[in-house]
This record gives C-alpha cells, sequence and structure tokens, in this order.
C-alpha cells in the first residue's frame, strides 16, 4: 500500500547526527506513514472511512498521543490524502479517490513475494520533457524513483518486468504519459548484467535499509503474543517500515545480486510475522470499531 506522494517519501535521513528540526520532522512524517498505514489496512473496506474517536483510539495502541495525531490528520487533509465526513452521526475522515487508487496499485508490490528472473525481462521507460516544462522532468523522476526504477542514463531509467507492473496506470493518473515511452526489454550483450545492477541502484543503500528493518523487527518473533492490542500495535509498525522496501528494491533478480542478499532475509521476516499478526490485529481492530 501507498498513498499519494506522503506514503513512499524516502524515509527520512539518520537523524543521529540531525539538528532538532530535521528530528521533528521525521517524527512528523513517521506519525503520517502510520496513520496511512491503518486506513490502509482497515478502512478501506468502508469506503476507506474511520471515525474520529476510532482513529484516536487506535492510533493511542501505538503510543500516539491525541494532540500529535490530530495534528498529523490536520497535515494529511491539506495534502488531499484524508478528507472530512460525517457518517451515521459521527465525525471522521475518509481516503481520497486518489488515495484509495494508490492505495490499490501498491497492494501487489507490497505483498509480492514474487523475484524477477533475468530471463523475465526488463521494462525501459524512454522520456523527454522540453526545458520549459523541467518542473515535469522533475516529478516524472521523482515518480520512476517512486516505482522503483534505476537510472541507466538521463533519460533511460529501467526497472525488472512483473506481470502486475503498474508504470503505465501510474504515469497516465498523473498526466506523465506524454513525456515516456516503456518498452520491454532483455540484456543482450556487453557487460556483467550484475555489475550494472550496481551502477543503476544503491545496493549498499538497500543492504543499510533491510538491516535496519531486520534489526527493528526480529524481536517480535519473541516478544508479541499474537493477539489484541499488542498484535495490532506491531503489525501496524511492521507494514508501516516495510511497505517502501519493495519500492527500492523492485524484485530485482536474486541471480544478479550478492550471495546471502539481505534483501531475501528481510522478506522472510515480512512475511512470516505477517502470517502471525495479520489476522489477530484485525480481530482487535473489529473489536474497537464494533465497541
Amino acid at each position: 500500500m501507498t498513498a499519494v506522494a506522503e506514503t513512499n517519501d524516502p524515509v527520512e535521513e539518520s537523524t543521529a547526527a540531525a539538528g532538532p528540526a530535521d528530528e521533528s520532522r521525521g517524527r512528523s512524517a513517521r506519525l503520517r506513514h502510520l496513520i496511512i498505514t491503518v486506513y490502509g489496512l482497515y478502512a478501506r473496506d468502508d469506503g476507506g472511512w474511520l471515525s474520529v474517536a476510532t482513529l484516536i483510539r487506535l492510533l493511542a495502541d501505538i503510543r500516539i498521543e491525541e494532540q500529535a495525531a490530530r495534528s498529523a490528520i490536520s497535515r494529511l487533509k491539506r495534502r488531499g490524502i484524508l478528507q472530512s465526513r460525517r457518517y451515521g452521526g459521527a465525525a471522521g475522515y475518509q481516503l481520497s479517490a486518489e488515495a484509495q487508487d494508490i492505495l490499490n496499485e501498491g497492494d501487489e508490490r507490497i505483498f509480492r513475494r514474487h523475484r524477477a528472473a533475468p530471463a523475465d525481462g526488463w521494462v525501459l521507460a524512454v522520456f523527454s520533457v522540453p526545458e520549459s516544462e523541467r518542473h515535469r522532468r522533475h516529478v516524472l523522476r521523482s515518480e520512476l524513483t517512486r516505482l522503483g526504477f534505476g537510472m541507466v542514463a538521463p533519460g533511460v531509467w529501467i526497472v525488472p518486468a512483473h506481470p502486475q507492473d503498474t508504470t503505465a496506470q501510474t504515469l497516465r493518473r498523473l498526466g506523465l504519459d506524454g513525456y515516456a515511452d516503456l518498452f520491454r526489454a532483455e540484456h543482450l550483450a556487453f557487460g556483467d548484467p550484475a555489475a550494472k545492477i550496481r551502477l543503476w541502484w544503491d545496493l549498499d543503500e538497500l543492504e543499510r535499509q533491510y538491516e535496519a528493518f531486520i534489526g527493528a523487527h526480529e524481536p517480535a518473533r519473541r516478544e508479541v503474543s499474537p493477539g489484541g492490542r499488542e498484535a495490532f500495535a506491531c503489525y501496524v509498525r511492521l507494514l508501516t517500515d516495510w511497505r517502501r522496501l519493495p519500492y527500492l528494491d523492485p524484485g530485482l533478480p536474486a541471480e544478479l545480486l550478492p550471495p546471502g542478499w539481505v534483501g531475501i532475509r528481510a522478506a522472510d521476516l515480512f512475511f512470516a510475522l505477517r502470517e502471525r499478526l495479520e489476522e489477530p490485529a484485525r480481530a482487535y481492530v473489529r473489536a474497537v470499531t464494533s465497541g
């Protein structure tokens, strides 16, 4: 799942050496990402709506104070991700139509276990944007990055081919399809594809982020009981941390990655915890919303 640009913003830079303002922005972005995760998991079946009381209660279970929650909700509303709506006499917020569409687009990528194989080929995006519209060039590059593309050359970007690739739909939805052409391709000759991968994607940074994910969530295998509030809080944090990684690593072929690639271990951890926590967490939310 994703939601508008908000959901797939790159994770803020490490705050270890950052100033107070950077740390505050990082916490604020993290809070908004958690809220979108809650909506993506538990509100879409009801038209993307949650009452204010339910949302504040669920966020409290993730140790988010009410004042901070309301501030983050207001910002999501200003960005067009959430909309105010009363339902059955209760005040609440629902996902915008655009946010709903993007969440739906993201599901296939985020919950996909399959990695591409070299024989599957690649999708190439070739684009040219007039200088008079250079702001659109920035938007196009940012969106291709968000979709997991690596840059071969300034106007030629590449991503592994998957049957459910959403590049065309996404560029069309954003009005960027007039600037790009998409091709299916295969590597025919010259150079080692495994070496090229390191030029097109930052594997060192990917490895660092996968290791951070494992470090944050491996303890849950031992510490979290599969039920109630704890399962809900753990699952929301797990998915919030996971959902951007399949965009940074768009299922790159294991054959072209370093031996023992940490991304495979991270995926095994995510799906094992998802299997354990998903249903208890959903049962808890049903109890909260019906209570």
